[in-house]
């Protein structure tokens, strides 16, 4: 576990899903292609927040995405959300570097134990976020905001 992460990024759309686990990557397409469509560009690391019980048969998701534009049209037909800037600090992070299904939950629930464990009172939802090292290979970061 690491304390005094954050997230941070500039002009970040996001539009909330609801699927079932396995429909996950459906939604992460979805929501990619509507921003093509309409002409965006995003430039960072896509990322999530996990608003419903993580042990339900159907998820509910924030899905967000920086992109390169400093606004988005009023027009778009989808629900999609903007704002100029995002951040929240501090937090608490681990990683899981395989195995992504199985050890998403391991983690999931470390990072509650570990709250409590800290006498530390989450405040926002759990947040994943891809990322790649610089030889390509694919991790998960997951972190939760913290009262300090």
């Amino acid at each position: 576990m690491m304390f005094g992460h954050q997230i941070a990024y500039r002009n970040v759309v996001s539009k909330y899903y609801h699927f079932r686990p396995e429909e996950m990557e459906q939604a992460f397409e979805d929501f990619v292609s509507i921003l093509e469509e309409n002409g965006y560009h995003p430039t960072g690391d896509m990322f999530f927040s996990i608003l419903s019980d993580p042990t339900a048969d159907e998820m509910t998701v924030e899905i967000f995405l920086p992109i390169e534009e400093d606004s988005i049209r009023k027009d778009i037909d989808e629900q999609v959300f903007f704002r100029s800037y995002f951040s929240i600090k501090p937090m608490v992070m681990t990683r899981v570097t395989e195995n992504f299904d199985e050890q998403s939950q391991v983690k999931y629930w470390e990072l509650v134990e570990y709250l409590q464990k800290n006498d530390l009172e989450q405040r926002t939802p759990i947040f994943v976020v891809y990322k790649k090292t610089q030889s390509g290979r694919t991790y998960v970061e997951m972190s939760v905001g913290v009262y300090i």
